[in-house]
């Protein structure tokens, strides 16, 4: 009675008076069951209990007794030691047990991993902070209708290794991650990631991305004059703006951070698990990051957190013969073709081919390619003109004149008018003054 006593709480104090009403006949099994929340089964259960046990009969008997389940503690220590390693600093309970799991052998839930952890002083619980609540946009209901891409600057390689950049693209329907790292975040590479998710997946109905100089040009004003209210202008669109124009694909800016909340997110658990993933497999090197993005943390994604879309239906078009993508995704300029048919790109003189001549040809407007492979291809309505480089003949050096001495002129500077001239031994001004007729007092 004094064990059942010690490991009695007040919810069990409470059910033993509804219990002994029952058992004294003072309300029925059925009322009791009503006033416990149980069914008439579990009452009958718990008297036949209290006959037996006495009072300890509401107590369940594995209260106070270790669980069978429980893992041993010297697994506990095993686990904490591991953890407590540098590679495994900044690991949350979630991470931490997938990897004692995957790569140490240590089966445990999550929350055990956290209790071992908080224990081990290697995790501190978090108070949940009230965070500003936006507006909730529904998914898309098609896989391939939104796609949001973005670009993400980070300590990848946390100073192993030179600094990469994260473009990824994310499906607003499936969350479906598609992504790599480059070592800069340019016109060029992301039309090379373009490139490569067109011809995986075909091409989606529209992409949503921030308002960067890439997928932008903004309008210039003058600083004198802020404030001032114009009507806006047109602006011409960028290399990559015209490249999804050409291939059909609709594009949309968003006006805030949280409007491409997912791809944002997408980046938050990125530099979490993928930078620390990384960590433990020693990547040092772009090839190496982008290897184990392909083939350990993309898997993990598209097993764990994509979702069928509401929609089977693929919104991807497939790419038509009339599409070109080492055409679109380059850096596209206009030149005029001179008289000599030829034309400048880059600083450089580019011959057009004698056979590719037609008519209207000479100073027409053509259509320069600068494409991702390097090469550069120039096209003149539908046609394309085999075009050669000049070899520009070096201007011949003038020689610089000899400069020879010219005369001096009489009255200027180097003449010889006041040659041997004294200034001690000339008039006095009064002498030279009397002998010019001059009289002192202005008398005539």
């Amino acid at each position: 009675m004094q064990e059942g006593q010690l490991l009695m709480t007040q919810a069990d104090r409470d059910r033993l008076v509804t219990l002994k009403k029952a058992k004294k006949k003072l309300i029925t099994q059925r009322e009791a069951a009503e006033e416990l929340g149980l069914s008439i089964r579990q009452v009958k259960r718990l008297l036949y209990a209290l006959k037996k046990r006495g009072d300890k009969g509401v107590v369940h008997g594995l209260r106070g007794k270790p669980s069978n389940r429980k893992i041993e503690e010297r697994v506990e220590r095993e686990a904490v030691k591991i953890l407590s390693a540098p590679v495994y600093e900044g690991f949350g309970p979630t991470l931490a047990a997938e990897y004692l799991g995957k790569k140490h052998g240590i089966e445990a839930c999550k929350e055990t991993v956290r209790k071992w952890m908080i224990g081990g002083k290697l995790w501190r619980a978090k108070k949940e902070k009230v965070k500003q609540v936006h507006v909730w946009r529904p998914r898309r209901s098609r896989f391939g209708e939104l796609v949001q891409w973005d670009t993400s600057e980070h300590d990848w390689l946390e100073g192993r290794g030179e600094k990469l950049y994260l473009i990824a693209m994310i499906d607003d329907a499936t969350s479906r991650l598609f992504g790599r790292f480059v070592r800069h975040d340019s016109s060029e590479e992301n039309m090379r990631l373009l490139w490569s998710y067109l011809e995986k997946f075909g091409r989606p109905l529209r992409f949503y991305t921030d308002k960067a100089s890439l997928f932008q040009t903004a309008e210039k004003h003058k600083r004198d004059e802020p404030g001032v209210e114009k009507d806006a202008v047109e602006m011409p669109p960028t290399q990559i703006g015209r490249a999804l124009r050409e291939l059909g694909i609709a594009w949309t800016a968003a006006h805030s951070p949280q409007a491409k909340g997912r791809v944002e997110r997408n980046f938050e658990t990125a530099q979490d698990r993928l930078v620390k993933g990384m960590r433990v497999a020693g990547v040092t090197t772009i090839e190496q990051a982008n290897q184990y993005l392909t083939e350990d943390y993309l898997v993990w994604w598209e097993r764990e957190l994509t979702v069928e879309a509401a929609n089977r239906d693929d919104a991807h078009r497939p790419l038509e013969k009339g599409h070109n993508l080492a055409a679109s995704l380059s850096h596209v300029e206009t030149r005029q073709v001179r008289n000599d048919y030829t034309l400048r790109w880059d600083g450089k003189l580019y011959q057009i081919e004698r056979q590719a001549v037609v008519s209207g040809l000479r100073g027409a407007s053509v259509r320069v390619e600068q494409r991702l492979d390097g090469s550069l291809a120039v096209r003149y309505g539908e046609r394309y003109l085999p075009v050669e480089e000049c070899a520009v003949a070096d201007k011949p050096k003038a020689a610089h004149p000899v400069k020879t001495a010219k005369p001096p002129r009489a009255g200027r500077r180097g003449s010889d008018w006041d040659k041997n001239f004294d200034l001690k031994k000339g008039p006095k001004i009064w002498q030279a003054a009397q002998g010019s007729g001059h009289r002192r007092g202005g008398a005539v």
